[in-house]
């Protein structure tokens, strides 16, 4: 599922017009940007958690070749799945 799909399925489900799900799905997902950009988590209980890992440098290699290089420190964002979302798809894995 992509983002229009999302925004169509959610148009779909409340009968809204696709401008309006348009806005809600945007402003969700600004917000969740913003949240984790300020270094703040993200808790969507039975769904996950987003939370930002800070990464020191380190020495690389350049995997055409072979070369070391050093890797800046960067934040990345990372999601941790919930139990209950973790414990439905596992349920239908066997499908």
């Amino acid at each position: 599922m992509n983002k229009s799909e999302l925004i169509e399925a959610l148009a779909q489900d409340q009968g809204l017009p696709i401008k309006t799900a348009a806005s809600i799905v945007n402003t969700i997902l600004d917000t969740m940007i913003e949240t984790l950009v300020r270094g703040d988590g993200i808790e969507l209980r039975g769904f996950g958690s987003f939370t930002v890992k800070e990464y020191d440098t380190y020495t690389g290699r350049n995997p055409k070749t072979g070369a070391k290089i050093l890797v800046k420190p960067k934040k990345l964002p990372f999601f941790k799945v919930g139990k209950e979302l973790r414990e439905a798809v596992d349920a239908n894995s066997g499908k």
